[in-house]
Formats: C-alpha cells, structure tokens, sequence
C-alpha cells in the first residue's frame, strides 16, 4: 500500500517542471531544506536529544507532504495559479532530496555496523547507479512506445502502470533499497510522459483508500504509553513547523522578488511534515536508530502539523488578510519578479481554447481556430492521433473528457472557451457537469447530432451547440446560391 502511494507522488514529479519553473523552485525546495534541517537539528539537541536521534527529527521536519498539499490545491483550484505552481515545484525538489536521503539512510544499515560503512556505501552507490541507469534507458526508448500501445485502452494502461510500480517497488527491495524508494522512482519514470494525468486521475480514489489505511495502520502502532512524555517536545517542533517554514520560504520568495502574497499562499504549503517523515521515521527504527519514543515525536508532528496546517491551507484567504499588515517585510519595494512577468506563469503561452476530439471535425476546428491566431490546446485519448499531432508543433494531452479528475488537471482558468467536437449525448453531459464541478467559468461549446439534441444541451450550459452536418449543408447553401446564375432563384408562384 505505501508503495502505491509513493508511486502515485512519483507520478507529480515530472523533471521538466523544475526546469520550466526557473530558479524558484531549486532556490526555495533547496534554501528551506537546509534552514528547516538546521534549525531543526539545533532545536532538537535544545530538547535533550542525542545527535543521530536529532538528525532524524531535523530531516524529517523538513519535509512537506506533496500528497496532501496537490490534493487541497486541486480541490481549491489552485494548481494552476502562480503560487500553487511555485508549490508544486519546490515540493518535487522536497520529493528528490527525500529520496535520496532515504538511499543516503539504506547505506548505512543497522546501528553498530559502521565498521563496514564505506564498502556498504560504495555497494549502494553503484547498485543505485546501475539501477538508475537502466531506468533511464527504458524511459528514453522503452516505456513511451510501450504506454503508446496501452494508451488504447485506459484500463489496461492504469493496470500496467500498478504492476510497473510493483515491480520496481521488489526490484529495489532485492538490490537493498526500500521499496519505497522503487515505488517513487516507477512513477517518476512515467511522469514525464503524456499519460501521467489518466493514470493519476485514475488512481486517486486508490490513493485516497491507501493513505487512509497508511494513517490507520501508523495509529495502531502508536505507543501511547510512550508518546505520553514527548508531549511538550512534540508542541515546540510543531510551532517550528507550522510557523517557521512557511517564515523561511517567504523570505526566500521575498528575496528574490516575489509578493506577500504569493510567498505567504506558497508558504502555508511547507506548514506540515510529510508522510515521507513517517516513513523516514520507520526505516529509522528497522535500522536501529531510533527509539519508539522518538518515532512517538515524529508521528505527533505529523499529527499535529497535518491537522492544521490543512486548515490553514483552505482559508488561506481569510488569514492573509488578518495577517497581511505584518508581512510587509517579506516585500521588496519593487516585487520586480512578478511586476515583469517572470516565473512559471510567463514560460509558456496560456490556452485560449481547449478542444477535446482531435477527429476530422474537431481537426478542422483546430485548424481555423489557429488560423484566427488562437493558441490551442488538443485533449484526446488516441496516442498515435496525439503524436502526429505534436510532431507538427501543436500542444495535446493525452486525457479522457469523462474523467472529472483528469479534468480539473487541465489549465481551465487559463481558457476562453472549451469545445467538445465528440458527436455524443452522454459525453456533453458527463462534460458540462464536470466543468461545472471544476468551477470553469469560461464559455463551452458542444457538437450534437440534431437540432433537438443542442437544444436540450444548451439548456444544461453549453454557451454554444454545433450541428456540423447541419452546419455544413446550410453553408454549402450559401455558396452555392452566392455562386449561382440567377436561374437558380426560386420564381414565385
């Protein structure tokens, strides 16, 4: 189950994102790493803990769940806004430094056997570069013509996608990694293709289910008996936490020319631990490093942490007003950052239309639509038509209109208009509501078999219902009549 889940992270941390995102995301994931882990590590000596034990604390109260975090931003609407982008980008340099952490942790093996730390090191060093480099093999010339054929049938896609994840999850375990960390890098090998967003989509309400049974099983191994001491140290990390992190990224953000605003929404996102803390927290304990009553430390962090900080995420709005008169010092005079248009908003052209059905009509609508100087955005699910598609310089998402989570992946606050060029009564529906669902307030446009059939259509929402045979044979009228000898004029009587 933890293995999925981390796969589905893996999934999130799609490589080119960090280089479309610019500095910001390397500056702040990095910068707050370093001052969260330092800061931690001397305020965790401060509360009488030994060194290896603080470290563990230290890490682990660096980083923020990504798991969580893109979940209340989806459900806000808030993926695609500057600060959610911003977000989601230093939360992937989070994802890597943790798993490295974790390889980092796996290499030292159990307490007491440091005699053998430098062959064991070197043993992990060049199995997880062997291990990586297959990997990168298969992702450059394999797994992308492989999901291209599985692509046709989404079923089988999301189910290859499973066993992939399981089988790099044992692959790792028998080179003496964590399955975890053969989990994540399974996703990460998918995530930079173009089915990132139906496997995803797919694999929430599993993800949902595994995250809820992950909490319930870290519950039942709680030793309360244990927990019962740490109780006061557990409250000081977690005002750390839930204050100092996001105070340390909208410094840096400030710093480098960001707006109150934006640093403080970006900053609510650090204000917890991450499941990967916990699961930091458990190899630690397998390794012997750690104590139950240190483990008791972290889980009530995270518990603490997790519980607010969700809070403070969805009213958001409402505390940056209370709190904006005081955060006036994370501002330059000049926030030149986002008054010039820099930062992942202005790396690439927003979609003014969105067409789902890339067929010959919906081919055609591309096609004029370009012409009028729009830039367009293609959604189909036919793999081999999206790759012909982008061959000839046009943006396309591999994603069905049917699914509401892969819906509210597409970049709707950015668009105009939404066109559905699929001739079919039960897609329209299923794509109006979920627009809807997505809090779309652009206006929409479906294609429909009859007249009677675009009526009914515009009166659940759709701004515009296209009949193309109807259409077409009524232009085609025109032409002809426009081009005709007057003979062809109806004579009265």
């Amino acid at each position: 189950g933890i293995a999925l889940l981390l796969f589905v992270v893996g999934l999130k941390l799609d490589l080119h994102i960090i280089r479309a995102f610019g500095p910001v995301a390397l500056a702040t994931g990095l910068g707050q790493v370093f001052f969260t882990s330092v800061m931690g590590f001397f305020l965790a000596l401060a509360l009488g803990l030994a060194v290896v034990p603080a470290i563990y604390v230290a890490v682990a109260l660096t980083f923020s769940s990504t798991i969580i975090i893109v979940k209340l931003l989806s459900d806000k609407r808030e993926t695609d806004m500057l600060h959610g982008r911003i977000a989601i980008g230093f939360l992937i340099v989070q994802d890597i430094v943790v798993v490295l952490v974790m390889i980092g942790l796996t290499a030292m093996g159990p307490a007491g056997d440091a005699a053998n730390l430098g062959t064991q090191a070197l043993s992990v060093l060049l199995k997880g570069a062997a291990f990586i480099a297959v990997l990168a093999v298969l992702m450059k010339w394999v797994l992308v013509p492989l999901l291209r054929r599985l692509g046709r049938s989404r079923e089988l896609l999301v189910l290859s996608a499973v066993a992939w994840a399981v089988t790099l999850s044992a692959a790792a375990h028998h080179l003496g990694f964590s399955k975890e960390v053969g989990a994540f890098l399974a996703g990460v090998s998918i995530a930079s293709t173009p089915y990132r967003e139906v496997i995803g989509s797919r694999l929430v309400s599993l993800r949902d289910f595994l995250l809820l049974f992950f909490f319930i099983d870290l519950g039942a191994h709680l030793d309360l008996g244990a927990m019962a001491g740490q109780v006061l140290p557990s409250l000081v990390l977690s005002v750390f936490v839930l204050v100092g992190n996001p105070l340390i990224v909208m410094a840096i953000m400030g710093a480098m020319g960001y707006r109150k605003r934006t640093g403080f929404l970006a900053g609510l996102t650090v204000a917890q631990i991450s499941e990967f803390s916990l699961i930091l927290g458990a190899l630690g304990m397998r390794l012997g490093h750690l104590s139950a009553e240190v483990m008791g430390v972290i889980t009530l962090v995270g518990l603490i942490t997790i519980s607010l900080s969700t809070y403070m995420i969805l009213y958001s709005e409402p505390l940056y007003a209370w709190l904006e008169p005081w955060l006036r010092v994370f501002e330059r005079k000049n926030p030149g950052r986002e008054a010039r248009g820099h930062g992942p908003d202005s790396e690439a052209r927003p979609a003014d239309v969105i067409v789902f059905g890339l067929g010959r009509y919906g081919t055609a609508l591309v096609r004029e639509l370009e012409r009028q100087g729009l830039h367009v955005l293609g959604v189909d699910s036919d793999p081999d038509l999206l790759q012909r598609f982008t061959h000839k310089g046009m943006e396309t998402v591999y994603g069905d209109v049917e699914d509401p989570g892969f819906l509210a992946s597409l970049p709707l606050n950015e668009a105009r208009w939404v066109v559905n060029s699929i001739r079919d009564k039960q897609v329209n529906q299923v794509l109006l509501h979920g627009l809807e669902d997505c809090g779309y307030h652009g206006r929409i446009a479906v294609t429909a078999s009859s007249e009677s059939e675009a009526a009914s259509l515009r009166e659940k929402g759709a701004h515009l219902a296209l009949t193309p045979f109807a259409d077409a044979s009524a232009d085609a009228v025109r032409q002809i009549l426009a081009s005709s000898p007057g003979d062809l004029i109806p004579k009265s009587g």
